[in-house]
């Protein structure tokens, strides 16, 4: 079943998406994005929901939905860390040995395109997840930690041909997640 907008007889919104698809597409990205400012799942989930709620309300008005969630998302997780009274120092995110300045925000771009690419960030590391523990390991380490094939067979008792196997593979399985993303073709 379409979720239409109020004023509207057909199901298409503003980029001839619905907030079902919206919700499809951006459901996990956005959890994602939300989480590294809560820090919490649930406070995540809540956030998101509050933001698409708020899309569900004022659908008819908002010209780029997809930019506006992530907008309306930040804005609700940074609300919601105030509220619980805690801060967000820039130093916990290097820290944190999953974070990359890579994900810092890029001040060259435009908003949009940062968060397409903060989008693209977020489902890559979701894909990531679809990794067994070995396989995802030696994508740390050689994408990560800039490792050849050599040191990483060295560091982890595999063959040079295995780690170049697996990381094939993974390379592999990561693209077909991404493919089902709309991604990458």
């Amino acid at each position: 079943m379409a979720v239409m907008r109020p004023d509207e007889t057909s199901a298409e919104s503003p980029g001839n998406e619905t907030i079902e698809e919206l919700f499809a597409a951006l459901e996990s990205p956005l959890l994602g994005y939300a989480l590294r400012y809560t820090g919490a799942r649930a406070a995540a989930e809540d956030v998101v929901q509050e933001a698409f709620m708020k899309l569900h309300g004022q659908f008819g008005q908002v010209e780029k939905p997809r930019s506006w969630l992530y907008r309306t998302v930040h804005n609700l997780a940074l609300n919601q860390r105030r509220a619980a009274g805690k801060t967000v120092s820039s130093d916990a995110f290097s820290e944190n040995e999953n974070f990359s300045a890579k994900e810092l925000p890029d001040t060259a771009l435009p908003p949009d395109a940062e968060m397409l690419r903060l989008e693209g960030i977020g489902l890559v590391r979701l894909s990531l997840g679809t990794l067994d523990e070995r396989s995802r390991e030696l994508v740390r380490l050689k994408f990560h930690d800039d490792l050849s094939y050599k040191d990483i067979a060295a560091r982890t008792g595999l063959t040079t041909s295995n780690v170049g196997f697996i990381l094939h593979t993974a390379l592999k399985t990561i693209a077909v997640e991404l493919a089902k993303t709309g991604v990458v073709p």
